[in-house]
């Protein structure tokens, strides 16, 4: 965020005022804005110089900076983060619901979710087993929220893992 010009920093002969509550005030001459600030025991702050004559608000400068961050903070996308679900080869029912309830907090929030299957030993001998067990975990987080898949299983060197996300 570039530093906006205050008081006597600015350069204009004549600005366009606006009070702290938000009311116009005109069009006057730099000296009698100053003063007309001042008076209050507030800044003068010029908002922009795109336009002719340049608009400038009387306010506090620390209370402007501080509004100026949090508008740019809301600003940023906010969500979208990769989350990771990761199962086991023998888990439970009762343990693929809580798994279920965590993701449907990531997705509500707005974030993807890769899920993964890790395979040790004797255990990717049977892929098609784990392949069922993800499924199975899908059609249960179906049950709770619609989801899209972003990418279809795929084999990794250590189990298998997707991505999906809120429809």
């Amino acid at each position: 965020m570039n530093k906006p010009l205050i008081n006597n920093q600015i350069r204009a002969r004549e600005v366009r005022v606006i009070g702290e509550a938000g009311q116009q005030l005109g069009v006057m001459p730099l000296e009698n804005a100053l003063r007309e600030a001042k008076e209050r025991n507030l800044d003068l702050i010029q908002v922009t110089e795109r336009v002719e004559p340049p608009v400038c608000k009387i306010m506090d400068y620390g209370k402007y900076v501080y509004q100026q961050q949090k508008k740019e903070k809301s600003m940023k996308p906010k969500g979208g983060e990769m989350k990771g679900i990761r199962l086991s080869f023998n888990i439970s029912q009762h343990d693929m619901e809580v798994r279920a309830k965590q993701a449907e907090k990531f997705l509500r929030e707005g974030d993807k979710i890769r899920i993964e299957m890790r395979l040790v030993g004797r255990q990717k001998a049977l892929g098609d087993f784990a392949k069922e067990k993800v499924y199975k975990f899908l059609e249960v987080l179906q049950g709770i929220i619609p989801l899209k898949i972003e990418r279809e299983i795929k084999r990794e060197p250590r189990g298998f893992s997707m991505i999906i996300s809120k429809s």
